[in-house]
């Protein structure tokens, strides 16, 4: 029973935080629809399973079963995964996220690290996390590099005068358009 509570908490916490974000960037609508898949029996029930508080259950679930149905059925019904878009099978099999998507992306990301890592989150953790990760990803290159900046934006001059959306667009229209 305490996984279940603490399991919500933790999904509502992170969507609160990516709520804050979405609003600071202009895309409020966005930000109260992320994630609400994570509610569903599919993803939640399994999340509750593996819970350990630190990082996703779904890593847990994928050690246990080699893969994870909540991930599965999350990333096909959120586009503001860059797994959403690719299609191994397609002409372009990862093309260009649009805009509203790849900025909920970006608000997902700050707000998970800032969930998971606690006090320990820094301005630069996010970017030193996609160092560490980027070349696993089969993400459109014009996408990867929005990403980047954006990262490397909030590592040197913080949140509030990176996540604007002025600042986001403007990025996003001399990287990806």
């Amino acid at each position: 029973m305490s996984n279940i509570i603490k399991h919500f908490n933790l999904i509502t916490k992170h969507k609160w935080n990516v709520f804050k974000l979405c609003v600071k960037a202009g895309i409020p609508f966005r930000g109260l629809v992320h994630d609400l898949s994570k509610y569903s029996p599919t993803e939640f029930i399994e999340s509750v399973k593996f819970y350990v508080g630190t990082h996703s259950p779904i890593t847990e679930a994928r050690n246990a079963n080699g893969y994870s149905k909540a991930w599965l059925h999350h990333k096909g019904r959120n586009k503001h995964h860059y797994e959403y878009w690719y299609d191994a099978t397609a002409p372009e099999k990862t093309p260009v996220i649009p805009y509203k998507y790849a900025v909920e992306m970006v608000c997902d990301t700050l707000a998970a690290g800032k969930t998971y890592l606690g006090k320990s989150w820094t301005n630069s953790s996010q970017l030193d996390y996609w160092n560490r990760t980027k070349d696993l990803r089969y993400i459109n290159q014009k996408t990867a590099k929005f990403l980047e900046a954006v990262y490397i934006q909030v590592s040197k001059y913080g949140i509030d005068r990176t996540i604007t959306k002025k600042n986001l667009r403007n990025l996003y229209n001399s990287i990806c358009c």
